[in-house]
């Protein structure tokens, strides 16, 4: 396979997969709309223009997909809306780019002669909901969601449903039970379950890979609804204090651009394990008060960092990934720790302009339709 189009290929995790293929002499295809919330600069289409087949088209346009799939052999199939706390009021949007435009795809793989052998999506912790936890009496537990009373009365964690005990956070596993707690990651379990379904009726070698939280050079920098670390980031750079959520021990999987990168190239040449899910993360996790506390040190920054106890509806405590089956099946292995990547991620940074910090707008639109408590 020699002809890759990667849909969404000018945004973060898609120009980094692409510059790696093209290194790799792979004839790249990228379909992307140049979306003006991710690309607020052509940064990423001014680099890569000149170096692949570049379509700039809308995927949920039925003629644009059988342009863009015309002579391709595989698909890596990233374009989606991918804001979780923006998906629970900007509803339509979210299930029409995610949902509606992958069904399009699907059907125009049914119903047109194309020569794709292989389909790999990019799918989402956050399917998982609040991940695997452990009791030391009841084993393996799965909440499926925290109190909105206990959350008002600042009790963050999870106790044992059996018998009140306090349970731990475990790593997710890829047999773990599926919980989305947001139309975000509502829509990106669709996406798995229509992909493999019909990969199959179609023969197409098909992957979905759940990502964790994907950070790196390239990630935006003005979009205040994805990235933790980049919105850390611009606020500090404007001078703004950061607000923590909850105490600041809410913990999360961060992966760094390149391990992904790797991940989705293993998945890519990967020609015997098709029909199945992979977790890609580090397996470790990092708590959201930590980020922010790397993040000021590392700029030198004399921002206060204010815990104000407020939570989020559709967020969750921990979540971080048992990556034993993609190790196993591919051989992937993270190369970066959370501190080697931070700190090439924050050296970037510092060579970007400073954008506006949009952070405030963003949090009073969540505050307006009653989801920040």
């Amino acid at each position: 396979m020699k002809n890759i189009l990667i849909t969404g290929g000018a945004g973060f995790i898609g120009s980094a997969i692409a510059n790696r293929l093209i290194t790799l002499e792979y004839n790249v295809t990228i379909f992307d709309n140049l979306s003006s919330k991710i690309h607020n600069n052509r940064d990423a289409y001014n680099n890569l223009k000149n170096k692949t087949n570049f379509i700039i088209g809308d995927v949920n346009v039925r003629k644009d997909w059988e342009n863009a799939i015309l002579d391709q052999d595989a698909i890596i199939h990233l374009a989606s809306e991918t804001g979780t706390g923006e998906s629970m009021y900007d509803i339509y949007n979210y299930v029409n780019t995610n949902i509606s435009a992958t069904a399009l795809m699907l059907d125009v793989l049914t119903n047109s002669q194309h020569n794709i052998k292989k389909l790999i999506l990019s799918s989402s912790r956050s399917i998982y909901g609040e991940g695997k936890y452990l009791c030391a009496k009841h084993g393996d537990i799965y909440p499926l969601e925290r109190d909105l009373k206990q959350l008002g009365n600042k009790y963050f964690d999870f106790i044992c449903p059996h018998c009140d005990s306090p349970i731990k956070e475990v790593a997710t596993d890829e047999k773990s039970l599926i919980n989305p707690l947001s139309i975000y990651a509502i829509s990106k379990l669709n996406q798995e379950q229509m992909i493999l379904l019909i990969g199959k009726n179609l023969n197409i070698n098909t992957t979905v890979l759940r990502f964790q939280n994907v950070y790196g050079p390239g990630q935006s920098l003005s979009n205040p609804y994805t990235g933790i670390l980049s919105i850390f980031s611009t606020r500090i750079l404007n001078n703004n204090n950061i607000e923590i959520y909850e105490d600041g021990n809410e913990s999360r999987d961060f992966i760094y651009i390149d391990d992904v990168v790797e991940a989705s190239f293993l998945s890519l040449v990967d020609g015997k394990n098709s029909g199945q899910v992979f977790n890609v993360g580090t397996g470790k996790q990092v708590s959201v008060l930590d980020v922010a506390r790397k993040l000021k040190s590392i700029f030198k920054s004399n921002i206060n960092i204010e815990i104000t106890g407020k939570f989020r509806i559709g967020d969750i405590r921990h979540n971080f990934a048992d990556i034993s089956k993609i190790n196993n099946y591919l051989g992937f292995s993270p190369k970066f720790s959370f501190d080697e990547g931070l700190f090439k991620f924050a050296s970037w940074v510092k060579t970007q302009e400073i954008h506006d910090d949009k952070y405030s707008e963003s949090i009073s639109k969540l505050e307006d339709k009653g989801l920040i408590k």
